[in-house]
């Protein structure tokens, strides 16, 4: 018996920004940002996508909500396939998804004041009265956690962590099932990402939301994720819940991130086997053959530098893209257990 239906099911998504060139500036290659994604989030589950600046996580989650129209691909949003959707369809559609940008000076009109924003999307898809308009901003502004009395005030008397509450609650106004979390706390001090990120988990429990979260903070991920992407170079190398990827990685790219994680412990932080990986991240303009990975393992093999792998399940929920896995699997070796998720134990981001 098949469990729920996702309420986003992703395949195969590709975005190729075109390289033009000559004169009549015809196309000559392709930037493959995102190179084949594919993925599900149940309703009421955050899916977090971390990986190195380029790989191309910001633009998985705006070709998601279709803010970039893909170059291939689907991507079913409770049902409905949004790659292939009319203009005016998908404008009706569009209070479903909503997105919270990276960085909030940049995403708030400096024009408008707080009530103008946050009631924005109100004026654009409905016909509510100014009244009842009004009473829903105030309903946002307490959600988020915004006095009242700052409706009337402009982006610029604000800090950057009250500029990023202003956005959420845009992002909360017409009620949407999935939001899009593109680095959401990148550009905020690091007194107030807990707070941000404290006040997203106890939204999403309040209003049922899904997430997708995408950040470079490996931290936070696993704090407020329920399963983990790493991508590197356009592609997800591992996937996995937060528990399993976290203590048990089997990408030698995902072992190499999360040994760069800080520990808290000044005496388990000089203990810590550190990977370094050596040289660039290639361009994603002219990815190698073979693995994308291969140019930086420090456990590439022959078969790396010829032959992609292919993405294998070796554990529930637990799929990775590496020769070195398919090896052990074809050996009789079996994947571990999935470990229970931490983010239900941790209580709030101190």
């Amino acid at each position: 018996m098949s469990g729920p239906r996702p309420l986003v099911e992703v395949r195969d998504l590709k975005m190729h920004f075109p390289i033009l060139g000559g004169i009549l500036r015809r196309q000559v290659g392709a930037v493959k940002a995102v190179d084949g994604v594919s993925f599900d989030i149940q309703p009421g589950e955050t899916l977090g996508v971390v990986g190195e600046s380029g790989c191309g996580k910001s633009t998985v989650g705006r070709a998601v909500l279709r803010l970039y129209e893909a170059t291939a691909g689907s991507v079913i949003i409770d049902g409905e396939d949004i790659a292939a959707m009319p203009a005016e369809k998908l404008r009706r559609k569009r209070p479903t998804m909503q997105m919270v940008f990276q960085d909030p000076q940049a995403s708030l009109n400096p024009r408008m004041t707080v009530a103008g924003i946050i009631g924005e999307p109100l004026d654009e898809h409905t016909d509510w009265p100014r009244a009842k308009k009004l009473e829903r901003i105030y309903e946002l502004m307490d959600a988020v956690g915004l006095n009242r009395d700052f409706a009337n005030r402009y982006p610029h008397a604000f800090s950057g962590g009250q500029r990023q509450r202003i956005g959420i609650a845009r992002a909360l106004a017409l009620n949407p099932k999935f939001i899009v979390c593109d680095e959401p706390i990148a550009a905020l001090d690091v007194s107030i990402q807990a707070q941000v990120v404290n006040l997203l988990e106890r939204l999403q429990d309040e209003f049922g939301l899904t997430y997708l979260f995408i950040s470079h903070d490996l931290s936070m991920v696993r704090h407020i994720a329920d399963r983990v992407a790493v991508m590197y170079l356009g592609k997800i190398v591992e996937m996995a819940p937060v528990g399993v990827l976290y203590d048990a990685p089997r990408h030698p790219y995902t072992e190499a991130l999360l040994s760069a994680v800080p520990e808290p412990d000044p005496s388990l932080e000089a203990r810590k086997d550190r990977i370094v990986l050596k040289g660039d991240v290639p361009s994603p303009a002219n990815p190698p053959k073979g693995c994308n990975f291969c140019t930086r393992c420090p456990r590439v093999m022959e078969i790396c530098r010829d032959i992609d792998p292919e993405t294998v399940q070796i554990a529930p929920g637990h799929v990775v893209a590496c020769h070195l896995v398919t090896q052990h699997q074809t050996t009789g070796a079996t994947g571990g257990t999935e470990a229970e998720h931490p983010k239900h134990q941790q209580g709030e981001v101190l």
